[in-house]
């Protein structure tokens, strides 16, 4: 495995290739998330094309088990962001 790309790895390298200063392009990257978060919490998903989906999911409440004890526990019902790979994206990953 590789690094772990990063805001500030996004925002340098907007700065080396666009020529921003590094107080732009930090600001231009936590607006994108900022828009995507906005998006996600209105209910709306998130299309970027050659990239992927995220979208918001309603998990229903439902009944875990606690591997070692065994023992049975709600799992309460909530949201969860999903993702879903482009084929572009699925392409250029599999080679």
């Amino acid at each position: 495995m590789g690094e772990t790309l990063t805001r500030a790895h996004l925002a340098d390298t907007i700065y080396q290739e666009l020529g921003l200063s590094h107080t732009e392009s930090s600001e231009l990257v936590d607006a994108v998330i900022d828009e995507i978060i906005n998006a996600l919490e209105e209910g709306e998903s998130v299309k970027l094309s050659s990239f992927g989906t995220f979208e918001i999911r309603q998990k229903n409440e439902r009944i875990g088990r606690n591997p070692k004890t065994k023992v049975e526990i709600p799992i309460t019902a909530r949201k969860v962001v999903s993702f879903h790979a482009s084929n572009v994206l699925m392409k250029r990953i599999n080679g």
